[in-house]
């Protein structure tokens, strides 16, 4: 099992699809080095399905290892070095390469090719995976299908549902931790007050 994590583990930070073989031809290139960060684990009982990597950690090569990960890290209420304990969390994007940014200075949504190229390999090859946090709607589009709801607020809201209704591994839908979240975040407050301690005693159990 660790033979098969390390070898796809190479695999994957070899890609170049989507410099040399863009799903939506030449002009999609990727238009600087891919550097693919995923993070698989063949113990850790937690996967983090985020979206894509954004500038800071594709200098860096360490997921969530920007703001947004520090308000990942309290909602999970571990500190870094748990957080980075490849033993306890897998993190594995739906995109695993920085896209870059749009005409308005924003994140491009995750390349294309990454999912159908790796995605189920990574998932096949953690069985021992039972919680999936799904952030954001890319990767809950992928892991939920017809559960998810029509918007990523309803989505959300829906998690004890969303709990019950899937099993082996159990997938419990987040809000991107990104700062542009925070209104969203004042506005509703059961996510603070209901989500996260259950999120947060489930977390303390699986790492345990």
């Amino acid at each position: 099992m660790i033979d098969d994590i390390a070898s796809l583990s190479a695999e994957i930070a070899a890609c170049r699809l989507c410099r040399d073989a863009p799903v939506r031809g030449a002009e999609d290139r990727l238009p600087h080095e891919p550097r693919p960060v995923a993070v698989l684990s063949a113990t850790a009982r937690i996967l983090i399905a985020g979206q894509a990597p954004g500038l800071r950690v594709h200098e860096t090569g360490l997921p969530f290892n920007d703001a947004s990960g520090d308000r990942l890290r309290a909602w999970l209420g571990v500190d870094r070095e748990t957080f980075y304990d490849a033993s306890r969390f897998a993190i594995v994007p739906m995109g695993f390469c920085f896209p870059g940014y749009d005409a308005r200075g924003s994140d491009l949504p995750p390349r294309r090719e990454c999912a159908p190229a790796w995605r189920q390999q990574a998932i096949d090859a953690m069985p021992q995976v039972e919680l999936v946090l799904a952030i954001g709607q890319y990767a809950q589009n992928w892991h939920l299908g017809r559960l998810r709801g029509p918007s990523m607020t309803q989505t959300v809201e829906n998690w004890r549902g969303i709990l019950s209704a899937t099993q082996t591994p159990a997938v419990l839908p987040l809000p991107h931790p990104s700062w542009r979240n925070t209104g969203w975040l004042k506005r509703h407050a059961w996510f603070e007050q209901e989500l996260l301690p259950f999120l947060r005693e489930q977390v303390e159990s699986l790492i345990d």
